[in-house]
């Protein structure tokens, strides 16, 4: 393997833009198929509830998958399973344009979840040592970059959509251009390869009970983001009677709250600390929520919305982070916490729409405000794994020969 050695500044700076890099590239892929989904549904010749059903597909890909990414690194080195496994994700992309049937569609949508799921838990990792050799926060501006990934793919799909372009061929090249921005970005990430004596991870494993605790606020966090975007446009044309185009600005102003939050939420993390950022935010999208289902006018319902992206944005980043430090196997600990939060994202938008349909999205959305509080009572549990430091201004040169991992240069 190598002998163990203290990246300095300069390549720490330059693995950070790296890695930020192919978070935008893993976002630009969400963004461009979610603008295609109708153009999808169409070619497939499905219904609405034959397409709800196979947009449950990725989630269970990811699901299954995200466990193996351990082995995966451990096998290959997080850098290789990072370039193989974002690889597999960008043209994975093709696939649900070319589904001919239901089917095809859940097939590609399970390949689909599962490649994205396994770059993520890779990725994810990677972004938690670096952050650690750092000593500061960085997953927030992180997952910000992957947010702002899926605003640049989303206004191409819209683009493509609005030319009627072909989603085979929109896609095709949506693809290429991503799997060459993202190995080109692979190469200069951190290396981590396991030690020689270090026994490999189970093939499969359940997460720890560390990030199952620390799933349980990822999961609150996820379930208002997932509501909120899915249902605010809806909650504001039929609750508060809007104009069909207000409602849907609704969705993107909280997307873009979401986004600049996390791209801003390290210096904030870094002078408060995690605990004291997520429990504030917990009380911002409380407070958001109680807006929104008190709201007498579209204002104050868009307020409350925007409050609730302010008040969530930061809690996954931080929460992979919590993971990837709670334990020996980081890649584990994040898998657990991103299946919880995937299962989170999966299940809250037909929750609401089961709840709108017993009661009403008022009462929904009472739902959204008291998970939402969950994160002020719960926000605690991160403080359980401190980061630890292993930058060049405070390593030890003879320490990392405990370590686990190596890196190597490109």
């Amino acid at each position: 393997m190598g002998d163990v050695k203290v990246e300095g500044p300069q390549r720490l700076r330059r693995a950070r833009f790296a890695l930020a890099a192919v978070f935008c590239v893993h976002g630009s892929v969400t963004g461009s198929f979610a603008t295609r989904i109708p153009w999808i549904q169409d070619h497939a010749d499905i219904s609405a509830g034959q397409l709800g059903l196979a947009l449950a597909f990725p989630a269970v890909g990811a699901s299954l998958a995200m466990p193996l990414a351990g082995a995966v690194s451990h096998r290959l080195g997080a850098r290789t399973a990072l370039r193989l496994t974002l690889a597999l994700w960008t043209l994975a992309l093709t696939l649900p344009s070319l589904a001919p049937n239901l089917l095809g569609l859940c097939a590609a949508l399970f390949v689909y979840g599962a490649t994205s799921g396994m770059s993520d838990v890779v990725m994810n990792a990677l972004g938690v040592e670096l952050e650690n050799r750092l000593d500061r926060s960085i997953m927030s501006g992180l997952h910000g970059m992957w947010s702002a990934g899926a605003l640049v793919g989303s206004a191409g799909g819209t683009l493509a959509a609005h030319l009627d372009t072909d989603a085979r061929v929109h896609h095709a090249l949506a693809a290429a251009v991503l799997t060459v921005l993202g190995l080109l970005a692979c190469q200069f990430v951190l290396d981590q390869h396991s030690a020689p004596d270090e026994e490999p991870p189970p093939r499969f494993a359940l997460p720890p009970k560390s990030a199952v605790v620390i799933g349980a606020i990822g999961f609150c966090a996820v379930f208002a983001e997932g509501a909120s975007l899915d249902w605010s446009a809806v909650y504001l044309r039929d609750v508060l009677d809007t104009s069909p185009g207000l409602a849907a600005a609704s969705t993107t102003a909280f997307a873009l709250t979401m986004a600049a939050a996390r791209l801003a939420g390290d210096r904030v993390v870094d002078r408060f600390g995690p605990v004291r950022t997520v429990r504030t935010g917990g009380v911002l999208a409380t407070l958001g929520g109680l807006l929104v289902v008190s709201a007498p006018h579209p204002a104050v319902a868009l307020t409350g919305f925007g409050f609730l992206g302010l008040g969530v944005a930061v809690v996954v980043p931080l929460a992979f982070a919590a993971a990837g430090r709670s334990g020996p196997r980081p890649s584990q600990a994040i898998a657990g916490v991103a299946t919880i939060t995937y299962t989170s994202g999966l299940i809250a938008p037909s929750a609401i729409g089961a709840v709108a349909d017993a009661t009403s999205l008022v009462v929904s959305f009472g739902l959204v405000t008291a998970l939402a509080m969950g994160l002020v009572l719960g926000a605690g549990v991160l403080r359980s794994a401190g980061r630890t430091s292993t930058g060049p201004a405070s390593a030890d040169p003879a320490a990392p020969a405990d370590r686990t991992i190596a890196e190597r240069s490109p």
